[in-house]
């Protein structure tokens, strides 16, 4: 009996629980994605109206500091369509909330059953209440299944010294960039934090609690802002620091991005004194100009590239410091609660796109330039100004303490409030006392204002916190998140691929798990095992009895692992699905027990013997025991003697078991071709050596099998079966031929020769293989090839020398093959004989034209010429054919007066044009010929007659030494040498090209030192002297050549002198 399933399957690690426990009271864990679900648009709506336009309640008052500015307002697209379809409609557009209010008040969704008391008609309910209670069950679980979906976010707590920090302190600012986290405390204090939580460095620049914190671009610099009224600025890899005291509580400040990059050292700030101010760094220290003051505190400041905007009481203001102009006001919306009470937010999303939350309304401006009207004050002759464009506008159900981009949408940290603040000066108690807080929530919502996600995040102590407590701060990639609370430091990341398998995992989602691992390549990674898993997923399939789909995941999930294998075959095997996993079974790696193999096989042996035959030729035989298989076949055979099946595996095993002696029998019995293969793949020549006949002739019983029965018998046709193209005188004749070593020619021959049909094959198939292997049978090939095959008789007769020429011959007149003849008179020298043969009996003048060329005998030409005189079509086809063998002359010269012959002008033609096109031929071979001797003979010339240029460098052969070293710069010697140089290239010295020659040079050192200095002087006689230097030097060569006029270079004695 196999193995239970629960003693088979391994036990796999539980899944990761992705729900952190309950915590105590102090403390409160992350949400998990089992929170309920926020409607996703219940109170978020997308105001795009005209009337968005606000005004500066200041007006463009004068600024001291600060050049003059056009400041515009914000412009605001008009889309009325959505407001107007839901004025027009108002029952149409009831919210997910209402709709969700109306199905609880009507007992529907999330009705809860009541309990039914003891003794209150709980047995005459009967099975009404049983059927409601099972459909509300069915309800809640389906409930229960909208609400799963994955969530879009991760969220985890920023450890490290953050837990000693929180513990004695409590966090008011951050500030991310790309190397550092800024933390910023209620008591002042500044810890620089990397992105594990770890403590790089700690200082304490203020007295009082830090509003805000900015850091640059280059993670150089921290500022921080504070309620003590002052400003510091401290370098995080050096010792330089900035404080400013500006005497008032500091609410907000921000870096240059290129802070520690640039020499100005520029910051702005603002708080509670109401005024925007830059600072700047001069030669005489930092100097400060104001931006902008009298709207009330400054809530918020954030500076990109060239932009600084910054919010106050009456709302958002851009400033371009490029242009040193206030360039938009965006207003506060007028139902909006007092700018104290929650913070705004202000990120800008690129170098042009600013988000803006404040309270429960969200802002998208855009930063454009437009053509500039020429002549306005401020601008003038600026062709382009800035303006700046709200794109969208959005209200949602929650005030936002937090708002950055995320992908294609925002992600928004929600406060959830009751407090309503048109009375806030009321005497009641109760609307004094503070309220508990609400847990924070991480939504994002598309640009179209569509909520997609919204997770609750369980902060520690956050019933102690309100809305203005809680902080979004992006990380500068987008990759991450922080969500700040005073005790608490809480990132959120999107979600990986891990955690989507994690979570596919927890849902009991496999499939799609196994999917997701394998396309992620995170097998062995992240504590994931696929095996576990996939054992999981079996399980589940068999439980949901979908054998097929298990059996085919078998090879994914199990792998190499052969006793899981093992097991699950086993499984099977119990669940009487064998036939379900025998497809799937892996044959090696791994390789399963013998006894696996053995009980498939077996199954096979009683419900399918097709697929035991077909699993015998695939699996390999060393896997399960042969001989036992055998022996249950044999015992089956006995009780179907007629089963070719049966028959077929069993002859298959003892080929394998290396028994193909027991085999035969059986293939013989089937009439299977398989029988030459098993002959040839085991040697078994020897034993058929006396049967040549009979496997000839039962090689052709085969072949005449019906169709219907070879179409029967091939789904079952053993694996001996050659796959190469059948031989064209059968296996059989292939067989005798490709082992004559084993079976002797003269044995078969002796046997066949009362058949001479299969002689004829025999030796024929000797004949392809090697002419000469037979040649003791070359008389007997003839007579059977004339008999047989006459085409492939003049083949034989080429290819063979051992045959009788005489015999041969009769045998081919007895059968009137004229072409052979010709070739047997042709090779026994009875040229002309053959040639009549070909005239009188062939006709063929091409042949006898081709026969005169390969005997290559002038009489037999004559003899053509002289039998072609009296025939026309003869006369043509030589004339037409003439060549190197016959002079076109000598044929016309032969032809007589009056003799018509059809075409003799087209031929005569044909052999002038021929003559011409030779002459043709060879006028152009001379003319080619002619210019390229000439192009030789001119290129020759040329080189011998080109001019030689001495330098300093060059030397007499063999020796290397300088002929003319003054050319290089060194002192002339005494007595002026001179050079000679011949065609071959080489260069000599005249003392050595000459040795004994009694020559002397006229012109010597002297003179032609004379005739330089009166060339650099100046002197008319200078042409004088440098003439009768080279008439010296001329009259010297004429003497040489004169002298030695037959004498070459010393080298090769070949060159000519020059």
């Amino acid at each position: 009996m196999p193995p239970s399933f629960s003693q088979l399957s391994p036990k796999a690690p539980p899944a990761a629980d992705l729900t952190p426990p309950s915590p105590p009271p102090e403390t409160i864990d992350l949400a998990t994605p089992h929170i309920d679900p926020i409607p996703s648009t219940s109170g978020l709506h997308s105001i795009n109206t005209e009337g968005s336009k606000a005004k500066d309640p200041t007006g463009d008052e004068d600024i001291s500091h600060e050049p003059a500015a056009v400041e515009q307002e914000a412009h605001t697209p008009t889309a009325d369509t959505e407001l107007d379809s839901e004025e027009d409609s108002p029952e149409e557009s009831i919210s997910p909330v209402e709709e969700q209010v109306e199905a609880k008040e009507d007992g529907h969704a999330d009705a809860v059953p009541q309990e039914v008391s003891d003794g209150q008609d709980g047995e005459s309910s009967g099975e009404d209440e049983d059927d409601d209670e099972e459909e509300s069950d069915e309800e809640e679980s389906g409930s229960d299944d909208d609400e799963e979906e994955e969530p879009t976010l991760k969220y985890s707590r920023l450890e490290g010294g953050t837990t000693e920090i929180l513990a004695k302190d409590s966090a008011s600012a951050l500030a991310v960039s790309p190397k550092y986290i800024a933390l910023g405390t209620h008591n002042g204090a500044i810890f620089i934090l990397d992105f594990k939580g770890t403590i790089v460095k700690r200082f304490r620049p203020h007295q009082a609690m830090i509003n805000d914190l900015s850091l640059d671009v280059g993670s150089e610099f921290v500022a921080s802002a504070s309620m003590d009224g002052k400003i510091a600025i401290q370098a995080l890899e050096g010792a330089e620091t900035h404080v400013f005291d500006l005497r008032r509580p500091m609410r907000c400040v921000a870096l240059e991005p290129n802070f520690g990059k640039r020499s100005t050292r520029q910051f702005v700030s603002g708080g509670m004194a109401g005024t925007l101010v830059l600072h700047e760094k001069g030669w005489l220290g930092y100097k400060e100009v104001t931006l902008h003051s009298g709207e009330g505190p400054i809530w918020a400041v954030e500076w990109r590239g060239t932009f600084i905007a910054w919010a106050n009481d009456a709302g958002v203001r851009i400033y371009d410091t490029a242009s040193a102009q206030r360039i938009t006001y965006i207003s506060r919306a007028d139902d909006s609660p007092r700018a104290d009470l929650f913070k705004c937010t202000l990120h800008w999303q690129d170098d042009h796109t600013l988000l803006i939350a404040w309270a429960d309304f969200i802002k998208v401006a855009v930063v454009k330039e437009r053509e500039g009207k020429r002549g306005q004050l401020g601008v003038g002759l600026a062709t382009t100004e800035l303006y700046v464009e709200v794109v969208s506008i959005f209200q949602v159900d929650c005030m936002i303490s937090g708002v950055a981009p995320h992908g294609d949408s925002y992600l928004i940290l929600a406060y959830m409030t009751e407090d309503t603040f048109g009375n806030e000066a009321t005497e009641n108690r109760d609307e004094q006392r503070r309220k508990a807080g609400s847990r924070p929530e991480l939504r994002v919502i598309s640009k179209d204002g569509e909520e997609l996600s919204s997770d609750a995040i369980g902060l520690r102590n956050y019933d102690r916190f309100q809305c203005r407590d809680y902080s979004l701060c992006p990380a500068p990639t987008g990759e991450s998140f922080y969500v700040i609370s005073p005790q608490d430091i809480v990132v959120a990341k999107p979600r990986d691929e891990a955690d989507h398998i994690a979570w596919l995992i927890e849902q009991r989602h496999y499939e799609e798990a196994l999917k997701a691992l394998d396309k992620s390549g995170l097998t062995g990674m992240d504590g994931f095992d696929i095996t576990a898993i996939g054992v999981k997923y079996l399980e589940h399939l068999v439980d949901e009895n979908q054998y097929e789909k298990a059996a085919a995941t078998c090879p994914k999930i199990l792998g190499i692992n052969a006793k899981l294998w093992e097991d699950w075959v086993f499984l099977f095997a119990d669940k009487g699905q064998m036939h379900t996993i025998i497809p799937y079974v892996p044959t090696n790696n791994p390789q399963l027990g013998r006894m696996v193999y053995e009980m498939i096989l077996a199954h096979f042996l009683r419900h399918d013997p097709e697929a035991l035959l077909k699993t015998i030729r695939t699996w390999p035989h060393d896997i399960y025991d042969v001989a036992a298989v055998i022996l249950a076949i044999q015992d089956q055979i006995q009780r179907k003697p007629d089963s070719r099946i049966l028959m077929e595996s069993v002859a298959e095993l003892f080929v394998l078991n290396r028994q193909p002696g027991k085999a035969l029998p059986y293939f013989l019995k089937l009439r299977r071709p398989g029988v030459f293969d098993l002959i040839r793949d085991n040697n078994l020549f020897t034993d058929v050596q006396d049967q040549a006949l009979l496997l000839i002739e039962f090689d052709h019983d085969i072949n005449r099998i019906p169709s219907a029965h070879a179409d029967e018998g091939s789904s079952t046709a053993p694996a001996l079966n050659n796959t190469t193209p059948s031989p064209r005188h059968g296996a059989a004749i292939a067989l005798l031929v490709d082992h004559t070593h084993s079976i002797p020619i003269p044995r078969v021959v002796s046997q066949l020769q009362s058949h001479r049909q299969y002689l004829f094959m025999y030796l024929d198939a000797l004949f392809d293989k090697d002419p000469h292997l037979a040649f003791d049978y070359s008389d007997l090939q003839v007579d059977l090839y004339a008999q047989y095959d006459a085409n492939k008789l003049m083949d034989f007769l080429r290819a063979s020398n051992y045959y009788s020429l005489e015999r041969a011959y009769k045998i081919c007149d007895a059968r009137d093959l004229v072409p052979e003849m010709v070739f047997l008179l042709g090779r026994m020298g009875d040229n002309k004989r053959a040639l009549n043969l070909i005239i009188e009996r062939l006709g063929d003048v091409q042949r006898a034209i081709e026969f005169a060329k390969e005997q290559n005998d002038h009489d037999l030409w004559e003899d053509l010429l002289k039998y072609s005189e009296t025939k026309p079509r003869f006369i043509r086809g030589l004339l037409e054919n003439v060549g190197a063998e016959i002079d076109p002359i000598r044929l016309i010269r032969r032809i007589k007066n009056g003799l018509e012959i059809p075409g003799l002008k087209l031929a005569l033609i044909k052999i002038l044009q021929d003559f011409n096109l030779q002459i043709s031929l060879m006028e152009g071979c001379k003319t080619i010929l002619y210019s390229d001797c000439r192009q030789l003979a001119l290129s020759l010339h040329d080189r011998q007659t080109n001019g030689f240029l001495w330098t300093g460098e060059t030397s007499t052969f063999g020796t290397n030494v300088p002929i003319f070293p003054q050319l290089s710069g060194a002192a002339p010697p005494e007595k002026l040498p001179f050079g000679v140089h011949f065609l071959c290239g080489d260069t000599y010295e005249g003392a050595q090209a000459f040795p004994g020659a009694d020559l002397q040079l006229e012109s010597q050192r002297s003179t032609l030192l004379a005739a330089r200095i009166l060339e650099l002087d100046g002197h008319s006689e200078t042409e004088a002297a440098m003439s009768r230097a080279m008439a010296a030097k001329l009259r010297l060569v004429g003497e040489l050549k004169g002298t030695k006029r037959n004498a070459g270079c010393l080298n090769c004695s070949k060159a000519v002198l020059v």
